[in-house]
């Protein structure tokens, strides 16, 4: 559906004054670990990956505070141990998505596609995208293979277009955005993105968001694990502008292995919508709880690191682990 760190469409950021040398020896790493990771096994360098995350887990003491702080604050029942525990698969999954990202254009393929991934549910979806009768909005969260996500309906020979914030290295960048788009997927830049969503939907296309960003202060507050969480008003609008259905769908690591279920938690329609008193409000609290719901199906797959919660309402006080 979507690639990693995709944005809402109007999100503006300021570029920072980039080491040319030490861009390129970053992307020189890279390649070289690619290349290393590429002499094994797919599920041994995720063996690998577990361990690195786990390592991450007790050297990082920041990522683990706000990783746990976000765990407890959002299960206030769950015990001290338990969130620790979450925590740590948390920081390891997110170093195997790192891995899989470097095996997802080798392993799936149009004649290997079965072996790695399970669609769950994807009846109505399946339908929408072939019928092409309308635009559709896609999204996912911070969850799981949301790198595989995209790919995988790519190779299935489903045109989607992501929006995503590039990569601040421009040689990692180029080259992280070749396998994301190998298969036929489109990434295009946040910076911008309105003037080609438009017209995207208007030719009944498919987009895709991450839609669990922290949207900051001009944001939509919603419901997020019983706290407020900043939320961004532009899927709502886009969808209500040309009335599309919003897909919530998922890819599920399974067993820890290079398998994933492919899923759908919720579709909202239009007619969902049509009358509510606050259809914004509605739209952006229900495809946020389909992210929660499908997180807590398996909540170590989510990435508890991340700052959802960063901009609080007005007159709240920050969260202190942050």
């Amino acid at each position: 559906m979507m690639p990693a760190h995709a944005h809402g469409p109007c999100e503006a950021s300021m570029a920072k004054p980039r080491n040319d040398f030490l861009d390129r020896l970053q992307y020189a790493g890279l390649r070289l670990v690619s290349m290393c990771l590429h002499c094994w096994p797919v599920n041994l360098c995720q063996d690998a990956a577990r361990l690195i995350g786990t390592i991450m887990f007790y050297v990082d003491v920041r990522h683990r505070k706000r990783a746990i702080g976000n765990i407890k604050r959002s299960f206030p029942d769950m015990s001290d141990a338990s969130a620790r525990r979450l925590a740590r698969e948390s920081m390891q999954q997110l170093v195997m998505l790192g891995v899989e990202t470097m095996f997802t254009s080798r392993l799936i393929r149009i004649e290997t596609v079965a072996r790695h991934i399970k669609l769950t549910q994807l009846g109505p979806t399946l339908k929408i995208l072939l019928e092409q009768k309308q635009g559709v909005i896609m999204l996912t969260g911070h969850y799981g293979a949301w790198e595989v996500l995209g790919y995988a309906l790519a190779t299935l020979g489903f045109e989607t277009t992501s929006v995503a914030r590039p990569l601040d290295n421009p040689y990692i960048n180029e080259y992280v955005m070749g396998v994301r788009e190998r298969m036929g997927q489109r990434i295009i830049d946040k910076k911008g993105a309105t003037a080609e969503v438009v017209p995207l939907l208007e030719r009944k296309g498919a987009v895709g968001f991450i839609a669990d960003q922290n949207a900051g202060v001009k944001g939509m507050f919603v419901d997020f694990f019983g706290r407020k969480a900043s939320t961004y008003k532009s899927i709502g609008l886009l969808a209500m502008q040309f009335r599309v259905p919003i897909i919530v769908g998922y890819a599920r690591r399974k067993n820890g292995r290079f398998e994933f279920d492919l899923g759908v938690e919720d579709i909202i329609w239009p007619d969902d919508w049509a009358q509510q008193d606050d259809p914004l409000r509605y739209i952006t609290q229900r495809y946020t709880k389909a992210i929660e719901d499908f997180t807590r199906a398996d909540p170590g797959q989510y990435l508890w690191v991340h700052r959802r919660w960063k901009t609080r309402p007005k007159g709240e006080a920050p969260e202190q682990f942050d």
